[in-house]
């Protein structure tokens, strides 16, 4: 299969086995590769080789293949409508027996070729876009709840520990990210870096403290995280304009 060139724009279905029994996906990446570098203009679901050197001979039996050609001047709207943007022509949408049972409901409407069945093949075919794009409008929606998850227990926990010794690089680790992935989406999330943030909190409290308490700037400055007071002068006067001091007698006027 990995040696045919699929031409024109249409939807292949490929279901191959590992020899742990699961979809190949290093070899859909191949084939699709393959196809695109020599000049095919396909948009393409879920596809892999049946030449996989991963695969037996008897997993290679078993791989299906299923391909859909369709054409018209409507097309790329079509697309556009079920959320398929121009530049892509490839989708992961995953396995599914729903997406087997329409493509063998097309082929007997093809065979048959009974009353209306040209209607019937372009509901089957929208029927497959519909399925394909809840799938990946599924796996959107899974993806941001895991990242609100993740960020909402950075924030909670930044919050709670602020004045203590926190290492950025190793609570992603602690978290199964990557320290870019994490200040990437953190940042997204709360218009800061995670330092930044963790800062803004010590600084606010700070700032809290020196309104509502006797405390000298030496105390909190401990309070909210700092041992090095001057270093810790140096960022209030850098985020709020004055020194804690001088903060401390303006507000006292009032």
């Amino acid at each position: 299969m990995a040696r045919n060139i699929f031409k024109g724009l249409g939807i292949a279905l490929i279901t191959p086995f590992t020899p742990e029994g699961e979809v190949d996906y290093k070899s859909l990446k191949r084939l699709v590769e393959h196809q695109l570098n020599h000049g095919a203009d396909f948009f393409c679901i879920l596809a892999t080789t049946a030449e996989a050197p991963c695969l037996t001979q008897e997993e290679k039996d078993k791989t299906e293949v299923y391909w859909i050609h369709f054409t018209g001047s409507n097309v790329k709207n079509i697309l556009r409508q079920y959320g398929f943007p121009d530049k892509e022509r490839v989708f992961q949408v995953g396995t599914s027996n729903e997406y087997e049972q329409i493509f063998k409901r097309i082929i007997i409407e093809l065979q048959r070729c009974q009353d209306n069945y040209e209607e019937m093949l372009v509901l089957l075919l929208r029927h497959l876009l519909i399925s394909f794009h809840r799938e990946l409008t599924r796996e959107h929606i899974l993806k941001n709840e895991y990242l609100d998850h993740e960020m909402d227990n950075a924030v909670t926990f930044f919050s709670e520990n602020y004045n203590q010794n926190i290492n950025i690089d190793d609570y992603a680790a602690s978290r199964g990210m990557s320290v870019s992935w994490f200040i990437r989406n953190f940042k997204k999330y709360t218009g800061s870096t995670p330092m930044q943030f963790i800062v803004g909190i010590r600084i606010n409290n700070a700032q809290m403290l020196l309104e509502t308490t006797t405390y000298s700037i030496n105390e909190i400055s401990k309070i909210v995280g700092y041992d090095n007071q001057l270093y810790f002068s140096r960022l209030f006067h850098k985020l709020k304009g004055y020194s804690p001091r001088e903060y401390r007698k303006i507000r006292n006027k009032f």
